[in-house]
Order: structure tokens, then C-alpha cells, then sequence
């Protein structure tokens, strides 16, 4: 797959386009893609897909803090590992806002990206204030000589993958069943910084995450077993993401994992963390020694886990 960030120098014989943020570059996705390349084999065209960069609800709403799935180099990684010919990124900006579906196929599709088959998601509307639909695209299209079809939803046990649906797995720390859905682990990256050494007291050490990706979606509150690499290597460990409510009385929330058999001073380098499963929810104690006998029943059941994964 070839990146296109320059249209003005990109050349092919045709193409067979479709459009969207791709957030996740999920189940779903693939399934589009899929439907995609299809085509393209029997119409003889390469195959694209065209996205942005920032959110366009970011660019259009400055009030508007997304929550997303990747940061840009994890949604090229995604999509690099896909069948697809070229994916074509331009960064969208409040002038790509203003033009209307039309003038939009007209002189981005057609006359600089040579798009012959468009296929248009099935929930999925383009041009100014997203105010055209599917009829009007495939109306622009005869007029312009691109063929206009509309895929068909990506459903696995009864729900329409999507990436606001994955989302709310997250959001309700649904880890297990957002992994499924995405195809691949949900992961976050960050920056091991010093924290309050709350851990290390009660005899569990943890590395505080700062978030490379200030905008990256967070599962909710709560314990969870996780994959840490760190410089090549793979430890298991738990993770606590939450504000401590046992022992600051709730402050600002953290993202702290304790890395099984590790004892090093981490501070400033780069760990990523694989999230496999949700132990419990985040709760108050009435003290610190229940805490500290709940995290060792905590780290129990994270290592079945993670024994169960095979990991």
C-alpha cells in the first residue's frame, strides 16, 4: 500500500475510491474494504481509500474533544497491513468543509484522483454540513461518468460495527468484546512519568502513563490484565486506571500498571500497554490494608487471565 499525500503529482489508470475517517480501522472497515477489492478485480481498477487528518468534528467544532480509537501513525499501520493499493490522506481543513458533494467528486474524485467506482459507506454522507445523500452522489456520478454504489453494514452477533460502537465498549470497560470487534488488541502508548509512589508502598509498584496521544479513547475505570512492551520486551501485568479513592479521596484520574517481576527505574521511556480483560471496576476501601489484600487478589486473577490467553 502506497501513502498519497501529494495529489498534484499522483498519477493511475483509475481508480475505485472510498471515503471515511477510519477511526479503529476495524472489523467493519475491513469488511468495506473487502467489498471494495472485489470490485476492483472485476472492473480491473486499483483500489483506495481516501481519509483525514485532524477529526473533521475537531476542525468544525473547537469545543469538540474527540476521543479516537488511533493516532494517525496507528491508523496507517492498520491500514498498511490490508489489500489495498493506495491510501490517499489529506488533511481536512474548514475550506474542504465548504464544498458541496458535487464540486467535491468534481474536482477532487474526478479530476485529480481519476476515481472511475466510488463505493460509499452505508451510514457515511460527504460534501457541506454532510446535507447530500446516497441518491445525490449516485446523480453526480452519472453526470460525471463515476460509477456510485453503497456498501452493504459490517454485523456480528446482532450489532453493526462501528467505531462509536467500539467506543462505547470502552467506555464501559468492555475491553474483551472492543478487542473482538476491532480484530486486534486495543492498546494505548505513552510516557512513564513519576507519580505518588502509592503503589510502591503497598507493595505493588506501578509506572504512571502520560498519553503520547492526548485525544486517545480510555477504557473506563477499573482493573484490567494487560500485555506491557517495553524496548522489545513483553511483561504481564495489571493496569489501574482511576483516581484512588481509597487513599487521595479522589484526585485527578492516572493510568498506572504494575509490571509482574520488574523492578526498574522506567521514568521517561516509551511503554505501550495490550489490554486482554477487565478484572473489576474501580471501588473504595475502607482502608489501605483491604486495598492492599484486594490488588493481591487482583493480581491472582489477572495471572488465570492471562494464563487462559495463553500469554
Amino acid at each position: 500500500m502506497k501513502i498519497i499525500e501529494d495529489l498534484e503529482h499522483f498519477e493511475n489508470d483509475g481508480l475505485i475510491l472510498t471515503i471515511g475517517f477510519f477511526d479503529g480501522v476495524h472489523a467493519g472497515h475491513r469488511y468495506l474494504i473487502n467489498q471494495m477489492n472485489e470490485i476492483a478485480k472485476r472492473k480491473n481498477l486499483k483500489s483506495a481509500i481516501l481519509t483525514f487528518w485532524p477529526h473533521p468534528r475537531l476542525v468544525l467544532d473547537e469545543e469538540y474533544k474527540p476521543r479516537l480509537l488511533n493516532n494517525i501513525e496507528e491508523k496507517q499501520e492498520l491500514l498498511s497491513k490490508l489489500p489495498l493499493d493506495y491510501c490517499i490522506q489529506i488533511p481536512f481543513t474548514k475550506e474542504l468543509s465548504n464544498y458541496f458533494a458535487y464540486d467535491f467528486m468534481k474536482q477532487f474524485l474526478k479530476e485529480k484522483l481519476n476515481v472511475k467506482y466510488l463505493l460509499v459507506g452505508y451510514d457515511h454522507r460527504f460534501g457541506k454540513n454532510r446535507e447530500e445523500g446516497f441518491d445525490d452522489y449516485c446523480r453526480y456520478g452519472k453526470e460525471l461518468d463515476i460509477k456510485v454504489s453503497q456498501s452493504e453494514p459490517y454485523m456480528e452477533d446482532g450489532y453493526t460495527i462501528s467505531s462509536s460502537f467500539i467506543r462505547n465498549l470502552l467506555n464501559v470497560g468492555d475491553v474483551k468484546l472492543a478487542s473482538k470487534y476491532l480484530g486486534y488488541n486495543f492498546r494505548i502508548k505513552g510516557t512513564v512519568v513519576e507519580g505518588y509512589k502509592l503503589g510502591r508502598k503497598l507493595g505493588y509498584p506501578t509506572a504512571n502513563i502520560h498519553l503520547n496521544f492526548g485525544n486517545k479513547c480510555v477504557p473506563n475505570v477499573g482493573v484490567y490484565a494487560v500485555k506491557a512492551k517495553l524496548e522489545g520486551k513483553v511483561y504481564e501485568g495489571m493496569l489501574y486506571i482511576g483516581n484512588r479513592p481509597t487513599i487521595a479521596n479522589g484526585d485527578d484520574p492516572s493510568i498506572e500498571v504494575n509490571m509482574f517481576n520488574f523492578d526498574q527505574e522506567i521514568y521517561g521511556k516509551t511503554l505501550e500497554v495490550v489490554f486482554i480483560d477487565r478484572i473489576r471496576k474501580q471501588e473504595k476501601f475502607t482502608d489501605t490494608e483491604s486495598l492492599k489484600k484486594q490488588i493481591g487478589l487482583d493480581k491472582e486473577q489477572t495471572k488465570n487471565v492471562l494464563l487462559e490467553y495463553g500469554i
